[in-house]
C-alpha cells in the first residue's frame, strides 16, 4: 500500500531544471516513450529484461501488421499486453506523474492508479496514432 503522503511529495527527474526547452522537451519524449531507467534495471534486473524481450516482440507485432500480416483484435492484444507490463515497469523505474498542466514543471510521486491512468492514455494515444496510420496507409485490413 502506498503511504498518502508520498503522494504529494515533489519528484524531480533529472531533465526538469534544464535551462534549454529543446532539451527538456527532447528528454521528456524519451521520458514518455522508454519507461526503463539505470536505477530500474539495477533493483528489477529480471522484470527490466522481460520488460526489454516484450518490448521487442510488441514491436515485431507493430511491424507484422504494417505488413498486412496480423489482425486488428492481436495488434490491439499487444498493444493492451504491453501496456500492464509497462505499468509494472515504471513503478520501479520512472515512479513519478506530472503534476498541473502538460506544459509545467511540476511532478509528483505516482499512486498506483496514477500510473494506470498515465500509461493507458499515453498509450492510447500513441496506439491510436499508430493504427490510424496503417490503416490510412492501406496497410491494416479491419
Amino acid at each position: 500500500m502506498v503511504d498518502p503522503r508520498m503522494l504529494t511529495d515533489p519528484v524531480e527527474p533529472s531533465y526538469a531544471k534544464s535551462g534549454s526547452l529543446i532539451r527538456r522537451l527532447t528528454a521528456e519524449a524519451w521520458d514518455h516513450l522508454w519507461p526503463w531507467s539505470r536505477s530500474g534495471f539495477e533493483r528489477q534486473r529480471a522484470l527490466q529484461a522481460a520488460g526489454l524481450a516484450l518490448a521487442l516482440a510488441a514491436s515485431v507485432a507493430w511491424v507484422l501488421a504494417a505488413m498486412g500480416r496480423l489482425e486488428a483484435g492481436a495488434i490491439i492484444g499487444w498493444w493492451f499486453g504491453w501496456s500492464v507490463f509497462e505499468i509494472l515497469v515504471r513503478l520501479g523505474s520512472k515512479p513519478y506523474v506530472k503534476e498541473g498542466p502538460w506544459w509545467g514543471k511540476h511532478y509528483r510521486r505516482a499512486s498506483v492508479m496514477d500510473m494506470i491512468c498515465y500509461v493507458g492514455f499515453k498509450n492510447l494515444l500513441i496506439g491510436a496514432t499508430l493504427f490510424i496510420g496503417l490503416k490510412s496507409a492501406g496497410m491494416l485490413s479491419l
